[in-house]
Formats: C-alpha cells, structure tokens, sequence
C-alpha cells in the first residue's frame, strides 16, 4: 500500500507527474492515478491514493471488471468494463475516478510505485506489508453521493487534522 506522511507533502505533484507519464506518456493530473489535495486555507497538501482498504468497495463492480492482483493491487479490466461509475461512486476517499472512458486507480506500478520514487521528500513511501490494513468504513456513509474530488477533499482534511493540531498547540504554547 502506498502510505502518505502528510506532514513532509509540500504539494510538488511531483507524484502526479511520475504517475501520469508511467501510465499514459502524458503529463497531467486527470491522467494520474493518486491526486494531491490542495486546500491553501488550511495549510494542506495531502496525495490521495487508493489506500487497498479491508472493505475493498471497488471489488462490487457490477460488471466483474475489477479484481484484486497479487501484490494486493487494484486491477480493472478494460474489456470487461462498462465505465458503468459504480466504482468511482463506491470508493469513500474518491481514489478512483474516471477518465478517458477508464476507470483510474492506483495499480502499485506492478510493484514499483512511480510516485514514491519522484517523492524526493519522503512523503510517500510504499509499504506492500500494509495492504488491507485499512478501514474506510467510516468514510463511506459520508461519502455518498459526493463527487471523487469531494471525497478526497473530506478524506484529506481527516487525515490531515491530527498534524494540524499537533501544529497548533506549538504554536499556542
């Protein structure tokens, strides 16, 4: 699973770039498969990738087109795959989202993240002994009927509140 330390993010989207090149030869964030949730206001920069969850939500695809490969990983089938959205509207964190008629979420590069690689900050780490170790439960009633970017937003600021008040009662004291 790729772990995220949102206390070393400077929002680069340096992650975003590798991403999207690995994937499609194209740089660009539509086309990237973890998504950096800027929110200026509060100070946030938070990459949301798929966090491989216990519930495995993605997996209830009516048309069978996602399955679970080895590494723990979201495969989709691209011939089985209707772009029907069930899975972009069941993931609580909003880390799959259509685009180019595909469904796009993170697939661990077949092992080899390429955006843990480009993060020269130590940002994001990949830990494949994590995988499933996560529950998204909580996000999922609140998530309904949000939109992928929505989602990530909600997701970022709940992961993120931890480090904010760590930073706010220094600043207090």
């Amino acid at each position: 699973m790729i772990v995220v330390d949102a206390a070393k993010c400077s929002g680069c989207s340096r992650c975003e770039v590798a991403c999207s090149f690995f994937h499609s030869g194209k740089v660009g964030r539509a086309g990237s498969r973890v998504k950096v949730v800027k929110m200026e206001e509060f100070g946030i920069d938070f990459p949301v990738v798929c966090q491989h969850c216990v519930e495995r939500y993605c997996v209830k695809c009516p048309e069978h087109a996602i399955e679970i490969g080895p590494l723990g990983q979201v495969i989709v089938s691209p011939t089985l795959c209707t772009t029907c959205g069930a899975c972009e509207a069941l993931c609580p964190i909003g880390a799959i989202e259509l685009f180019e008629e595909i469904p796009y979420v993170c697939d661990l590069c077949g092992g080899n993240p390429r955006c843990v690689k480009a993060c020269t900050l130590d940002a994001i780490r990949y830990e494949p002994e994590t995988t499933g170790n996560v529950s998204l439960e909580t996000f999922r009633k609140k998530s309904k009927n949000l939109t992928p970017e929505e989602k990530r937003v909600r997701f970022a600021l709940t992961r993120f509140e931890p480090i904010r008040e760590t930073w706010l009662s220094k600043r207090r004291a």
